[in-house]
């Protein structure tokens, strides 16, 4: 009796997932799919007609007259990454910060969450569980919590009142948004490459640790080049995350406009009262290049780095 429960438990999960497999690959479900595909994409390709329209078009018709009566012209982004004023650049120099901050707010929290996940998945030490599953809870603090105290530790060097850090003087400089997106996106970071680092079969570490391989041998041999698709999966994650930004950069940008990143100028392009929302489709396209770049260069590897975590052995 005590081995034929386990079975029929086993083909009880059997069939639920085979009925779960079936709902999901049905063709009311590939037709639902199909429409919210179509849903999602009739609104994008409207304003990508539009940022191609004239302004007298944009504001007296609708972009779907543009099939009747066609008029392309590029002085929307002409205006919007070429060309500036006295008070804001133009958006290229927009861009370029918005570089200058995301790549080391990717690299930065990669290369921490590497080795951290290396040592708790591998090495053996007293309160690895534990700090753990602390790591994995700081997920669930929202992130507007820690802007004010963050903030005024940027600014003050100070923490609920308390002195705690000399003023270093990096405000209105990149440091605090790297060092804000490092420690945001760490725990994801952390947490994933565990989980992926850990199905790494021990048998493979205990052969090379017999051969003599060191810690850091095995993590340059064996370690690193496994894990490069989960790497390359937290990369796209955290590089999206940061270029798409608006309410870190804006906190601890300080207001300067010099380091500003693209979402800021993308959010003032519309005016005060949406009379310059012609020239912010046009920088929303452009502000979608790199991000689209990204993603299908490194797609292979973000495909391998979701399955991987979920085969054993």
């Amino acid at each position: 009796m005590t081995q034929v429960a386990p079975k029929r438990e086993g083909l009880k999960l059997t069939k639920g997932r085979r009925k779960v497999k079936d709902a999901f690959s049905s063709p009311w479900a590939s037709f639902f799919a199909i429409v919210i595909a179509i849903l999602w994409t009739i609104p994008t390709f409207g304003l990508l007609v539009t940022s191609f329209r004239p302004k007298v078009d944009i504001v007296t018709t609708g972009w779907w007259t543009f099939f009747s009566n066609p008029n392309v012209t590029l002085e929307n982004y002409q205006s919007v990454f070429l060309q500036g004023n006295n008070v804001t650049p133009p958006l290229s120099q927009y861009i370029f910060n918005t570089f200058a901050i995301t790549i080391p707010a990717a690299v930065f929290p990669l290369t921490i969450a590497v080795f951290a996940a290396y040592a708790l998945a591998w090495f053996e030490f007293k309160g690895r569980g534990f700090i753990f599953f602390s790591i994995f809870a700081l997920q669930v603090i929202p992130l507007q919590l820690t802007l004010i105290p963050l903030l005024q530790l940027f600014a003050r060097g100070q923490f609920a009142g308390i002195q705690i850090l000399p003023d270093l003087g990096i405000t209105g400089t990149y440091i605090p948004i790297w060092i804000a997106h490092t420690m945001f996106g760490l725990p994801l970071a952390i947490f994933l490459l565990h989980n992926f680092l850990s199905q790494i079969p021990r048998e493979l570490i205990e052969a090379a640790r017999v051969d003599g391989a060191g810690w850091f041998m095995l993590f340059r041999k064996i370690i690193f080049p496994l894990s490069i698709p989960a790497i390359a999966s937290f990369a796209i994650f955290q590089f999206l995350w940061v270029w798409n930004d608006l309410l870190v950069g804006l906190t601890f940008g300080g207001g300067v406009r010099e380091i500003a990143p693209l979402t800021i100028r993308l959010a003032e392009m519309v005016g005060t009262r949406g009379s310059g929302w012609e020239v912010l489709t046009a920088g929303a396209f452009i502000s979608m290049i790199v991000p689209l770049i990204v993603f299908f260069t490194l797609q292979r590897y973000f495909i391998r780095g979701l399955l991987a975590g979920s085969v054993k052995g």
